[in-house]
């Protein structure tokens, strides 16, 4: 017994010993030095103590390419799984159940776009130098130090890095922003199957009834389009890889600020994964430097700031994606009508590679106005319409990393004007100070011309002429301000106004975010700095929760069954909609949102319609319409012989409500507080699958916050406990009066390798609300480094 004893200790030391070796082995090398090929001279990398690299270089190669191996070191997974996800594979590494995403962004057309604007890169200019050498130093990386423990697990074969891979991500960013192909399905249904008295609740009045009619679609078409629809918003959930949702960012002229000179914010909204989505880096040349925030396979910041000048990005939200019903020849299945004439489709032939299965042959169509996404069903697909997708992004220039890289250097108004301007998709919002006491916002996007009256909201009849665009509007027309006499900027995804008057089709976010972050800027009794702006950008209510409840309080209190439920009512009707983890408002507000919808809209809609409309922004608009209009017919329930009103269906949803929080819950609210229900996880490719979930994942942690307000930690509609799924992918504040104590954070950490140090180490900072500095002066930097690795030529 003893000698097996002894045994079994031995063989799990030796387990444990090598277990630890081997996860030792994957760690990135932060102290010490390496030789790389093609340096010029040699580069100092010094990591602060958030493993943030401070890049010393005498010249941009050098620099790029330091920056391509020291992101590699902590983020060579990320960028596999993005490049596969934007390039359709992924069931390559995942398996089968990944074979539907992959179809999807095959059909799209990304893969061949990349391809195609990667071949017309002019390898001379500053820009495609300036990706070339950091590629390399990814490549590099990739293969002289050890493969990603995740490669071990999922078989990876190490590959070389391209430019169409960068190109291929930056079509996933423009895919992310557009919601065309989830609620034009769900708004066309609406109007066509329900009609105008059920479609006025989603704010689409504008020519809602499109030029002249409507596409004939049958019902295995509707069948379809909605799979097309769930299909879009399951391909980056299975994948476990961040989807761009929105964002806030303010600018605040000097006139308005402590410090007399201008101070921007920002917050992009972004679906949370691990690792997170920004990686940051502080690179120098001399006389030149940026603190950064960087993209997977992207050398040029997307955000940044230097001592002279700072920017951030929101989504614009412009609709630069049509759906269109082609009109199909009776006499030849391959030809659809165009400008008057028959014409062919186009198809090529594409293979999908499947872990342990055999590879996939699709078939993909193309008509004159875009790819048919009914492709993208497979042998899945029932109805007999083409449905073609016109992209912003498959038929523009768009020399976004020229843009991108040009703004590293944009100390004035003219250049980071010109910088937006070549900005095409996905369509975004440039926020920008400069410390000469500028600031500025530009709407950067192609602006189609689409025909008087047509409404892309809806899926386009091809027949009748409403897909056809007449080029681009110039980018003088968009909206856009500088130095504004109020003194500020706010940004927050709402619809902007265009300086000529035209209309921008879009899918804007509500309102209220952007109204509350007005309200709090526009006091000219406050002085603005980094303490107070704090409080702004981690703001818990807006006005949202006032336009849902008024309307039917006096339902709400007739519903009431005893004391109290009449409590727990009058807690609504006083509350003041902040969103804190001990609110207990908060989930009882949430809660009725989703009874609500339930009662209201899921027997006109149907099982799969209805789980499109949780997930879908027309929503948010419709249910503080919905609840003001006690006419609506909306509240009738289809399943009953009796006609219900609005105070019915308020009655059934009130009681759904406390039903689902007693049973889940407990039959004491205070066992509803918010953070008890609302939580955040980061989750991990890998960490679906368990006990993966245990080794990759980080979290649950109590949130604060909410759908749609300043601190905008996200959830989905739906029944409690609800899942945070996106929010502040950062938060930046930078006072140009002195830069470099400008303030951040990352939502999870800088490392995206597992085990390390720096691979959640500001996760319980970042959702406590608490900031980090991002060090910049030269004695700052030395005073926090914790390893220098230099980077030799070889």
């Amino acid at each position: 017994m003893k000698r097996t004893l002894t045994v079994l200790a031995v063989a799990i030391a030796a387990t444990a010993g090598g277990a630890a070796w081997y996860i030792d082995s994957k760690q990135p090398l932060r102290d010490g030095e390496l030789r790389l090929n093609g340096l010029q001279a040699q580069v100092t990398v010094r990591y602060d103590e958030r493993g943030v690299p401070h890049i010393q270089a005498q010249n941009e190669a050098d620099m790029y390419r330091a920056l391509g191996f020291v992101q590699a070191q902590d983020r060579l997974f990320q960028m596999e799984l993005l490049r596969r996800l934007a390039r359709g594979e992924l069931a390559e590494v995942l398996g089968a159940k990944l074979l539907d995403s992959d179809r999807l962004f095959r059909t799209l057309g990304i893969r061949a776009q990349a391809d195609t604007h990667a071949a017309k890169l002019d390898m001379h200019s500053p820009a495609g130098q300036a990706l070339v050498a950091y590629l390399d130093g990814i490549n590099q990386y990739q293969t002289s130090r050890p493969a990603p423990v995740e490669f071990d697990l999922l078989g990876i074969k190490p590959r070389p890095f391209t430019i169409a891979d960068s190109y291929s991500i930056t079509g996933f960013n423009a895919y992310s922003f557009a919601t065309a192909l989830r609620s034009n399905p769900l708004l066309t249904y609406v109007r066509d199957e329900l009609g105008a008295d059920y479609l006025k609740v989603f704010d689409v009045d504008w020519h809602s009834q499109g030029v002249v009619g409507k596409p004939a679609l049958a019902a295995a078409d509707w069948q379809d389009l909605n799979a097309i629809a769930r299909l879009s918003l399951d391909a980056l959930s299975e994948a476990g890889l961040p989807q761009y949702e929105g964002s806030n960012a303010w600018v605040i002229a000097g006139s308005r600020t402590a410090s007399g000179k201008p101070l921007l914010a920002g917050d992009p909204h972004i679906r949370f994964a691990a690792p997170a989505v920004w990686y940051e880096a502080h690179t120098q040349l001399p006389g030149e430097e940026l603190y950064g925030h960087y993209q997977a396979l992207s050398p040029a910041a997307s955000l940044g700031h230097n001592r002279d000048f700072a920017w951030s990005i929101t989504m614009f939200q412009n609709d630069d994606l049509d759906l269109i019903a082609e009109k199909v020849n009776p006499d030849n299945p391959n030809q659809v009508w165009y400008q008057g004439r028959w014409v062919e489709l186009q198809s090529r032939e594409e293979v999908i590679a499947v872990k342990d299965a055999e590879p996939v042959k699709l078939t993909l169509r193309r008509s004159p106005h875009g790819p048919i996404v009914n492709d993208a069903l497979g042998a899945a697909a029932q109805g007999k319409t083409p449905i073609a997708m016109w992209w912003g992004f498959l038929e523009t220039e768009n020399p976004i990393l020229e843009a991108f890289y040009e703004l590293r250097t944009a100390d004035s108004l003219d250049k980071a004007r010109a910088a937006a301007e070549k900005i095409h998709a996905p369509g975004l919002n440039l926020v920008y100070a400069n410390a000469k006491g500028d600031i500025a916002w530009w709407a950067a996007a192609k602006l189609p011309k689409r025909p008087t009256g047509v409404n892309p909201a809806f899926i386009l009849d091809a027949s009748r002429g409403e897909a056809e665009k007449d080029g681009f509007y110039p980018f003088a027309d968009n909206p856009q301000e500088e130095n504004p006499p109020r003194g500020y900027i706010v940004s927050a995804n709402f619809q902007p106004l265009s300086p000529i008057g035209i209309q921008i089709p879009g899918y804007y976010n509500l309102p209220d975010r952007g109204q509350q972050l007005d309200r709090q800027l526009s006091d000219s009794s406050v002085k603005w700095d980094l303490q107070n702006s704090q409080a702004l950008q981690l703001g818990v209510k807006t006005g949202y929760h006032q336009r849902v409840l008024q309307p039917i309080l006096a339902d709400l209190r007739a519903a009431a069954a005893d004391e109290q439920e009449r409590a727990l009512v009058e807690q609504l009707a006083s509350w003041n909609g902040e969103h804190q983890i001990d609110s207990v408002p908060a989930s009882l507000f949430n809660q009725l949102l989703y009874e609500i919808s339930r009662a209201a809209m899921a027997d006109e809609l149907g099982a799969a319609f209805f789980e499109t409309l949780l997930a879908s922004r027309p929503l948010d608009y419709a249910l503080p319409r919905l609840n003001a209009d006690a006419a609506s017919p909306w509240w009738d329930n289809r399943g009953t012989e009796a006609l219900e009103n609005r105070a019915d269906s308020i009655k059934t949803a009130w009681q759904a409500t406390l039903a689902h929080l007693r049973n889940q819950f407990g039959a004491e609210p205070s066992g509803w507080a918010w953070g008890k229900l609302h939580t955040l996880t980061h989750n991990h490719a890998l960490g679906q699958l368990k006990p993966l979930d245990r080794l990759f994942n980080i979290g649950q942690f109590a949130a604060p916050g909410g759908h749609e307000m300043p601190n905008n930690l996200s959830h989905k509609i739906g029944p409690a406990p609800w899942a945070v799924f996106y929010g502040p992918s950062t938060r930046r504040l930078i006072d140009l009066d002195d830069p470099t104590r400008s303030l951040g954070i990352n939502p999870l950490g800088q490392s995206g390798v597992p085990f390390d140090a720096h691979y959640a180490d500001q996760a319980e900072v970042y959702i406590q609300g608490l900031y980090q500095p991002q060090h910049v002066r030269e004695e700052e930097v030395a005073a926090h480094s914790q390893g220098v690795l230099r980077l030799i030529p070889r």
